[in-house]
């Protein structure tokens, strides 16, 4: 039987085995050897030591010398089963085991260190030096513990939860705080910055400077039907006459209907800002969760206002864009003029096209290009004002291919089924391969934002997205666009580019002041509103008790904490209390089992030391000693131990807890075998002490 004690990573190992069976062979102690090969955590306890075969004993394995353990073993004489049955006392018990060592001729000479209080008093050390040597370890860190929940039980401290007036300024502290959280989370001064996800004022920030202008230009250049448009508004306009200059009509018709497409973008801006906004406030709410009804309230509270204000800031910019309407600017000086239109080709309505040789972005991109050494992989990608060009890596050093932005356009890609990436394609708009035989190149992100920054920085580099046709728009009119004559040619022309120009100067206009109104109506409003009535709000919403009434699992998450905490400070005063004088043991040095692979089975009397003496010296003792001569035929029973040599260097002169201490040169006298009930002039190997024995310490292994 193994027992285990104290720790799974330093446990005290009880190799439990009868007396009365082959102990060689013993299961238990094969068991405790595989799982400490060492023998630094095992004790070989030894029972049912009466019960064992008249004439037999075991001396050498208590004395450790037959399967030697580090610690040793301890004999131990258990109630039988008869005398459970008798209800026989524990004190009766541990005498008569007691009487049982101290009688016995064999083990006599070791009885200290035999029996059950001689097991308890060696687990009790044991778990002694267990306890001192994980002593520091511990204090550590129940301090650390302690020190982590200092801060919040510094708030239950003085906590009341039915005075009014604790509930007051709870109520202020956590609206105010708040208001400070949102501030933080849209100016971006928190605290605590968010390393893995763009959140609040940074997601605002990407809807005004890349998603809303993504918007705006895919709904400017569809140039086949624009070209179309102004064609039909010059005819509709010269009506039966053949006109022999350029219409302004037809200018001013063209240029409202592109400023009137602007409101559709204008809307879905505003409704991704205030999307980010509620999602920031209900962020920001998550501290309020100790309070479910304060926290709905306030969530309720300010959402309701921001969609008040989402109203108001809809009509806004629906009036900036009927102020467009209403006066179209030819003077403006940044309008070509019909001068200047004339002379431009259609080459130069990419003007937006940045510097040669700028970097506009860089990034990793998922290519999918099936005829590339294996398929779908990621590249490195450097977009810049006439190129995009990847690379095996970010030290770009290892060019795969470059690519000219030249009739390049963008179109979406419909995300596959088992896929999930978000995907968008270039392509040429003259039917051109754009790599080897592919008419397009398929590119994949994690997410939908960044698919709509990188097509951001497309357009920035003049790459600008598709927009659908119909496949029967040719078919309807067929002639109205093959048959045009030169001078309609012409005049469509010069309005193109003088509705490209005046609709450039209309979306600077917009993309400047849409970030402006909205942040002005309803983001910088609700920062007021939060820090000045929300509060009064609250008032009115509802009574001051209903609004703070903790949630069960904050309440009980306090009197955990609290009742942690004192327990921490408790443990952290007893290990205080604890002297450091503990007594401990040594652990007993290695002990010698290399002559067991020869020998498996120790004889009954010791062996001499390896070492051989000097040869000027007698090989066993000193001198002669009178006395009586050692019998002839020794009892089996009892058998004196030999005496040791001197221990040469680097020996000891004892092994484990058996340990033949030195003896004096001159041998002790050994007495002869006596017939039993005859006294021995012999003085007994230890005397013979009363026993204490405490009625609160029955026996372990009973």
């Amino acid at each position: 039987m193994l027992l285990q004690f104290i720790t799974k990573e330093s446990c005290l190992i009880l190799a439990v085995t009868p007396a009365n069976t082959d102990l060689a062979n013993s299961d238990a102690l094969k068991i405790a050897k595989e799982v400490d090969p060492q023998g630094l955590r095992t004790i070989g306890v030894i029972t049912k030591l009466d019960l064992m075969d008249e004439g037999t004993d075991a001396r050498d394995i208590l004395e450790n010398k037959l399967l030697p353990l580090r610690r040793g073993y301890i004999g131990v004489v258990n109630r039988s089963q008869k005398d459970i049955d008798g209800k026989k006392d524990i004190r009766a018990a541990l005498a008569a085991e007691r009487k049982f060592f101290l009688s016995h001729p064999s083990y006599r000479h070791i009885a200290e260190r035999m029996g059950t209080p001689h097991l308890q008093k060696t687990l009790n050390q044991q778990l002694t030096n267990h306890i001192r040597d994980t002593l520091p370890g511990l204090r550590s860190k129940l301090q650390s513990q302690t020190l982590s929940l200092e801060k919040e039980v510094e708030e239950y401290k003085n906590f009341r939860p039915d005075d009014p007036t604790h509930k007051t300024k709870a109520l202020l502290q956590m609206v105010q705080q708040f208001a400070v959280d949102f501030e933080k989370c849209i100016e971006g001064s928190g605290d605590q910055v968010d390393t893995s996800n763009l959140s609040g004022g940074a997601k605002i920030n990407r809807i005004f400077h890349e998603r809303f202008p993504f918007e705006l230009v895919k709904m400017e250049f569809d140039e086949k039907e624009l070209r179309k448009e102004i064609s039909y508004a010059i005819k509709n306009i010269h009506g039966v006459r053949t006109g022999l200059f350029t219409p302004d009509l037809a200018f001013e018709a063209i240029v409202k209907k592109q400023i009137i497409k602007l409101k559709e973008p204008c809307v879905k801006c505003i409704d991704l800002v205030i999307q980010e906004l509620i999602s920031t406030v209900r962020q920001c709410t998550n501290k309020l969760g100790s309070f479910p009804r304060l926290r709905e309230e306030t969530e309720r509270i300010v959402t309701t206002y921001i969609r008040e204000r989402e109203s108001k800031t809809k009509e806004q910019v629906l009036l900036l864009i009927d102020i467009e309407l209403s006066y179209i600017n030819t003077n403006h000086e940044d309008f070509i003029g019909f001068a200047n239109a004339q002379q431009r080709t259609a080459a130069n309505v990419n003007k937006k096209r940045a510097m040669p040789n700028q970097v506009i972005r860089r990034g990793w991109l998922n290519i999918n290009i099936s005829i590339m050494k294996g398929g779908s992989k990621d590249y490195w990608f450097v977009l810049t004002a006439e190129s995009l060009s990847w690379f095996k890596d970010e030290e770009e050093k290892e060019k795969k291919y470059m690519l000219p932005l030249d009739n390049l356009k963008l179109r979406d890609v419909e995300k596959g089924f088992m896929s999930s990436k978000h995907i968008f394609a270039i392509f040429n708009t003259e039917q051109r391969n754009v790599y080897k035989d592919l008419r397009q190149i398929e590119l994949a992100c994690d997410t939908q934002e960044d698919v709509d920054s990188w097509k951001a920085s497309f357009l920035r580099a003049g790459v600008y997205p598709e927009k659908d046709q119909p496949d029967t728009e040719d078919a309807v009119n067929p002639g109205d666009t093959v048959s045009m004559d030169p001078q309609l040619e012409r005049q469509v022309e010069t309005i193109r580019n003088l509705v490209g120009s005046y609709m450039d100067i209309v979306n600077k206009s917009i993309t400047d002041l849409m970030p402006k109104t909205i942040m002005h109506i309803m983001i910088n409003s609700a920062k007021d509103f939060i820090h000045s009535e929300l509060v009064a709000y609250l008032y009115v919403a509802g009574d001051q008790s209903s609004l703070m009434e903790e949630s069960a699992e904050q309440a009980q998450r306090r009197d955990e904490m609290l009742r942690m905490y004192h327990a921490l400070k408790e443990a952290l005063v007893l290990i205080g209390d604890i002297s450091t004088n503990t007594i401990t043991t040594p652990l007993p040095p290695p002990v010698d089992d290399s002559w067991l692979a020869k020998n498996p089975r120790a004889p009954t009397r010791h062996k001499r030391s390896s070492v051989s003496p000097p040869a000027s010296r007698p090989p066993a003792v000193r001198g002669h000693v009178p006395g009586p001569p050692p019998p002839l035929n020794p009892s089996p029973a009892f058998v004196a131990p030999p005496v040791p040599t001197r221990p040469g260097p680097g020996q000891t002169a004892y092994a484990g807890d058996g340990a033949v201490p030195h003896l004096p040169s001159r041998p002790a006298r050994v007495p002869p075998a006596l017939p039993p009930g005859i006294p021995s002039r012999r003085p007994p190997a230890a005397p013979n002490r009363p026993t204490v024995i405490r009625p609160s310490e029955p026996s372990l292994l009973d």
